[in-house]
Order: C-alpha cells, then structure tokens, then sequence
C-alpha cells in the first residue's frame, strides 16, 4: 500500500478538475423535458470530492476555474463552507461556471445534460498554478476530464511535475464522461461508457504519472482499451505501477496492489453494502473522498475500502452530490449499524446527523437578538394610539436597522432577529444574505391549540423560504394540559418539524407553560422530554428566565436527548429591562443558554412614541439601538464573570 509521507504538511489533498453548480430534478420519476423545478447544489467531480473529503475530516483544497458571476460566488462559497481550501481556485473574468441539469427518472435512468461548452473550469491557467501550493499537499488527485482538452492538459502537466518534485502522492479518477471527450451528442450525458481507441491510447500515455488509479470496470475498460476487466486492468498494469482500484458497485470494490491475478476476487476484495437506490450520480464521488480519507490516515485497504463503499451507499440511497456527502460522525455510525439499515435514506439516526453535522454555519456561539416579529400586539399598538397600521411595516424596517446598529455599538459582528413575514416581509429582505441570525414565525399568534399563520399547507409555505431562515414556532404549552389539547398541539409540532427536515431549515420551538397552571423547576424540562419522546429534536429552544434548578432540569434533558442542539434563547415577555437583567444572572451559568430574543422589552416605548408621530426614524433607531446594546453588553459582561469564575476554579 502506498502510504503518503507523515509530515507536517499544510494539506492532505488537492483536488484538480471539474468543480460546476448542479440543477437536479426535484420531481422524481420525471423525463428531464418534463421537469419543471430544480434543487442547486456544488458539483463536478473533483469539487465534490474536495467537498465529501472536508466533510470527513481532510484538509482538502480546490484547484479548478470558476466564473466571475452568481454561480461561481455559490461554488466558492459552499466549498468554503464545508471547509476547502480555495485559494488556488481561480475566477475567470469572461467564461461561465459550468451547469449540470439531471432527472432522476427511475432507479437506472439519470438524464444529464451538461452545460459546458467553452465553461469556467475547462479554462484552467497554468501559469497561474504555484508549484509551492502543490508542495504543501501530501496527495494531488485529478479527474480524467482535464486530461481531455490541451488547456486543462498543460494545467495538469504542471501540477503533476510540481507533486513530483515536492513528492506528493498523484491520485487518477478516471472520471470517464463520453460526452465530456466529444463521442457522443450533446444531450447524451447519461451514457457511461463508448469504447474509443484514442481516448485509450491518450489515457494511457498519462497513467504512469499516477501512484493510485480509481475506476469502475468500464473506466478500466477505457483506460485499458479492452472490454473485458481483467485484461484491462492487466493493460494497464503493463505501463503504471500505480494501486488499481476497482469499483464494482453494490459489490463494493477490489484493490490490486501487484500482477492482476487469475480471478478479480483474487484482488483485496471489500465487499459493498446493498442499500435501495434513488440516485447513482456522485456516488462515484463519495466513494473517491471515503478512499482517500483512509488512505490518507494511513489506514489498510479493508479500512479504507469499508469507508468508500460506505460512502458510496449512502450518496446513491439520497438526492444530490455534495450536499448526500456523510460527515465523520455520520459515516462512522453508518458503519457500526450498516447490516441492519437497509434504506439509510429514511433512518431517523442517521438522517438526524446528516441534517445537524452539516448545518451551516457549524456553531452559534451566542445569539444575542431582537425580536420584533409581533403581529397582534403591534396592531393593537398602532390602534391605541390612532395611528395607520399600514405603517406597521416600515416600523419593521427601521427595527432592521436598529438591531445592526445595536449590535455595532455593542462589537457584536452582526445581529439576531425575529421578524414575521406579515408586516415585516420588507425588513426580512433587507436583513437576508448579510450573515445574520434570522428567525421568523410560522405560528398563529395566541392560537391555543397550536394553528399556523398561514394555514395547515407547510410545504408549499415555507418551500419559499431562504434556507438561512429559522422557523420559530411558540406554542403554549403545558405538559399537564387536557390530553386532547396536549395530542392537537404535538400533532401540528411533529408535522412542522417534518416539514423543517424535509426542506432543510433549521427549527426554533418557543415553549411558554399557561400561567393558570401550575409551574414549577421541572415544568419545561417536562415539556422538552415529551416533545424528545415524540421525535422533535429542534435545532433550538426558545424558553422563559428560569431558577436555576429550573435550568440543570432543562439542560440535563437536552444533554442527554440531544447533544446537537443549537442551545437555548430566552425570550422577553415584554418584561421591564432590570428584570431581564436579573434573568440573565442564572441563565448565563448554563452553557446551554446561548443568549436572547428579547422585543417589547427594546422596542416597545420608541416604537409607541414613533407610531404617534412624536419621534423621527433616527429617534427611534438610536432608542432601540441604545437598549439593545445595553442589554448585549450585560449578557456578555455576566458570561464573561461567570466563565472567569470557573477559570478560577479549575
């Protein structure tokens, strides 16, 4: 096995080749002149690899070509996210990020079509590639597409001497696309494999470059120029020294280290997992970045195979590339329990930690927020003081701006906000894309039992929402409540949070006991316990101030039921200012208390004075602004004692 220098290297890989946006079906079953909606992802080859490598845990960078436009800002931006290295990834200023459009029409047909010509990544400069960026690798990988053209040919040429003399390890993925190579037509991207005799000869005047060669049986078909496997891998084996691996789909892959034996079980065989497929795109991909993971951990080929074929199961049993790629903690729960889940795709473990592992971004490390998302209260305001309700959602906007100039005047980085889509539909656009924490409510405001602002149709709601908005729902809820009250509000919380999972957004639950019943330090972590019994694990609570027994009960619940979640904010009950004050003294002793959502509190008197016309909309901005930064600043000054004081203990 080669195993790549233990050194202390910058990166464990570079990936180089194709890196596109992805538009897939959002219909299954649908011919692709048929489908009318597209879910956008991060794709090509090689920036799927660098992406599913990051999620488990490498050091992998991006060295490919992207266009100066909204699709190569996305690509840049979600290989960021996930962690990838993107420096050497250039931006072209005249050519488009490259588009792929797939259909999922049934379980072995997958229409693609490629939008390529002339794109962003096959333009690769390579005069433009350091020689010292590769040298900080311990592994090059490239995608057998850029050995297809003479310009991505000489970025390649470059690369590879450059890993040859830094000695980093030079990984092939044979990667073969016919479309991709001009050998069949331009809609045809579906089609694997068309034997070529000058594809093969070109291929195998590259192939002794490489320390590790990857393919399935057809790419060794190509590479090998012979349709039978084991004389292809023979072919190649008689010019490239390189470890072959094969892969043999469902059956997972086999590994030649040496001479092609008699037998292609001969070979060190990893048997593959059988799991129900929904789509075979990228699984290619997620095998590549298992593989690499373990080789570049130094791993045997068993080890590393058992993660490739993992990988690859749980990619082909998901819609899309990059964003079906497990993280470390995903895959190694897969692995310990993959005999006996059959369709990963709906195990509520698993998809539990697809879905919390690979939030974004990965922690809030306190939320300290503004809430304005009131509806009624706000109504009744504007009446009370005889003032238009159609002003109500300019109000929202300059609420906006106080919150970021409140956080600014506090060194927050940015803000946190509740607002509804009701009145504030303007300020929500306003505050989207600029990183803030936005939540937003879906809930009915006062409705006992739970009903939704918008009505019981969640999907086709929130299907519109910005995947960085978090939905807020409070219901009012006691876990002593009528059994028939209790059952009405936990239906409509487990349909919301299904909904969440199924469209990716993150969900904040705000739980408020009814004061006519009896409270007491272990009403909510009551409440909590039940909606975990139920299968609602949250991203967030939203709970009142609380003693602090009523706080370890809580935390011990979540501890124990959830160690994802987000945390907890308080929220405001439109209490006075030094009475959250003294709520926060026992709040921030818990670490699972990340801060507040605090409104009438702030807003309530300038927004009052506002509405009757006695103060401007500067006034207002610099009263709510000031109370929100005051409030900020004695959150942060009593975390800040309390996290000194258990320095000093320990």
């Amino acid at each position: 096995m080669h195993k790549p220098n233990k050194d202390n290297r910058s990166l464990d890989l570079i990936c180089l080749g194709r890196v596109a946006v992805d538009l897939y079906s959002e219909q299954l079953g649908s011919r692709l002149e048929d489908v009318t909606s597209f879910a956008k992802y991060l794709g090509g080859s090689s920036g799927n690899m660098a992406y599913g490598t990051a999620r488990l845990g490498l050091r992998s960078a991006m060295l490919s070509r992207v266009g100066n436009e909204q699709m190569g800002h996305f690509v840049r931006e979600e290989l960021e996210r996930a962690g990838v290295d993107t420096t050497a990834l250039q931006t072209d200023p005249e050519r488009h990020t490259g588009l792929v459009l797939l259909a999922l029409k049934d379980r072995d047909s997958f229409p693609l079509l490629f939008y390529r010509r002339d794109c962003a990544d096959m333009a690769i400069e390579a005069d433009a590639i350091d020689p010292d960026f590769i040298g900080r690798a311990r592994a090059l990988a490239i995608t057998g597409t850029h050995l297809s053209t003479d310009m991505t040919q000489r970025a390649c040429r470059r690369a590879l001497d450059a890993a040859a003399r830094h000695d980093v390890k030079r990984v092939l993925d044979i990667d073969y696309r016919p479309v991709l190579w001009g050998l069949t037509s331009t809609g045809d991207g579906e089609t694997r494999f068309i034997a070529n005799e000058s594809v093969s000869q070109h291929l195998q005047r590259w192939l002794p470059e490489f320390d590790l060669i990857v393919g399935t049986e057809e790419e060794f078909h190509i590479a090998g120029g012979n349709t039978d496997t084991l004389e292809a891998l023979r072919a190649v084996r008689q010019i490239s020294d390189a470890t072959l691996v094969c892969k043999l789909g469902p059956q997972g892959c086999v590994i030649f280290e040496g001479e092609i034996p008699a037998r292609i079980d001969d070979g060190i065989l990893v048997e593959g997992v059988t799991v129900d497929v929904l789509n075979v795109l990228g699984a290619g991909d997620a095998f590549m970045s298992g593989l690499l993971r373990g080789w570049l951990r130094d791993e045997d080929w068993q080890t590393s195979g058992s993660y490739a074929n993992a990988c690859g199961a749980l990619v082909v049993s998901r819609h899309g590339c990059a964003p079906a790629m497990p993280t470390e903690e995903e895959l190694f729960d897969y692995l310990g329990r993959r005999e006996s889940v059959k369709r990963p795709d709906k195990d509520i473990q698993l998809n539990h930690l697809h879905r919390v592992t690979t939030r974004h971004p990965a922690q809030w490390p306190e939320v300290c927020g503004l809430a304005f998302d009131h509806r009624r209260q706000l109504t009744d305001m504007a009446r009370e003081v005889k003032a238009d309700p159609a002003r109500i959602p300019m109000l929202k906007r300059l609420l906006a701006k106080a919150s970021e100039e409140g956080a600014r005047r506090s060194g927050l980085t940015a803000p946190a906000i509740l607002v509804d889509d009701v009145f504030g539909q303007d300020a929500l656009n306003d505050a989207t894309g600029k990183g803030w924490w936005i939540g937003r409510p879906v809930e009915l405001p006062g409705s006992r039992p739970l009903r939704f602002q918008h009505g019981d149709d969640l999907g086709s709601q929130l299907k519109h929402w910005p995947r960085e908005h978090i939905i807020k729902c409070l219901v009012f809820y006691h876990p002593d409540d009528p059994v028939a009250l209790r059952l009405d509000q936990e239906t409509r919380l487990r349909q919301l949070y299904r909904t969440a999972c199924d469209l990716g957004l993150e969900l904040l639950i705000e739980v408020i006991p009814p004061h006519h019943l009896t409270i007491d330090d272990k009403t909510l972590a009551r409440a909590l316990q039940r909606f975990y019994n139920l299968g609602l694990r949250p991203d967030w609570w939203k709970l009142p101030t609380m003693s602090d027994g009523a706080w370890q009960a809580v935390s011990q619940v979540i501890n124990e039921q959830d160690s994802h979640c987000r945390g907890v904010v308080l929220l405001g009950l439109d209490a006075p200012m030094e009475d959250m004050k003294k709520g926060f003294v026992a709040a921030t002793r818990h670490s699972q208390c990340k801060g507040f959502t605090v409104g009438r509190t702030l807003f309530a008197g300038p927004s009052r004075d506002w509405l009757s016309g006695y103060t401007d909309d500067d006034t207002l901005i610099d009263q709510v602004a000031s109370n929100y930064a005051e409030l900020i600043l004695e959150w942060q000054r009593l975390r800040t004692m309390h996290l000194q004081a258990e320095e000093a203990l320990s």
